[in-house]
């Protein structure tokens, strides 16, 4: 196995914590079946996913309000209120990104899924951005994971071997999209056990 050379994060999931229930859950009065519905049928993952692949927000949610107008108001909070789901850093997996910022062998760098609209909110909330090398955000190359497009834009933006590379992603989706193009993957599941994995492929801590 060669060398791990470049490790790459994901970002929601790994190290930042985001969720539309810290906006809807309080909506809802409590009632997570009924909020549950509304972001499986109206404001669905899929529907979001699609602004982080560049569809303006905007558009998006006109579009969605006159397909549910009766949801006019509880749409508008999405992206009208989004700066409220995203929460807090993950302690434990940011001390191990400090850990391999600060060894010179590897560079470090993410690869997310965000829209472009809405990440200068994330820059100015998580200052520690600032700390890798470089960071692929989809929304603002009309792309996304798991597709393999955005791997190899990964790859050759950055003049990565994808032998040499280890992505870190909490989908098991986008796990399997950078191992189609030879990077190697780990599925996050938390910090400690991120730790062992890095080590068992000999990345330094």
């Amino acid at each position: 196995m060669k060398k791990i050379t470049t490790v790459i994060f994901d970002l929601g999931g790994v190290l930042i914590d985001w969720s539309p229930e810290y906006v809807y859950l309080k909506e809802f009065r409590g009632d997570r079946a009924k909020m549950d519905w509304f972001l499986e049928h109206i404001c669905a993952w899929d529907w979001n996913v699609n602004q982080d692949a560049g569809y303006p927000i905007a558009k998006a949610t006109e579009e969605r309000i006159a397909l549910f107008p009766e949801y006019k108001e509880l749409i508008t909070m999405y992206y009208g209120r989004w700066e409220e789901m995203l929460g807090y850093a993950h302690k434990d997996t940011l001390t191990i990104l400090k850990k391999l910022i600060d060894n010179p062998d590897y560079r470090i760098l993410a690869l997310t899924n965000w829209s472009g609209e809405t990440w200068p909110k994330a820059i100015a909330k998580f200052p520690w951005l600032q700390w890798f090398e470089g960071i692929l955000v989809s929304g603002d190359e009309q792309m996304r994971k798991p597709f393999s497009e955005i791997y190899n834009l990964m790859l050759n933006r950055y003049s990565i071997k994808a032998e040499e590379a280890v992505f870190i992603d909490d989908s098991l989706a986008n796990i399997h999209g950078c191992e189609a193009v030879g990077i190697k993957g780990i599925h996050f599941k938390n910090a400690e056990i991120l730790e062992i994995q890095l080590r068992t492929l000999g990345i330094e801590l």
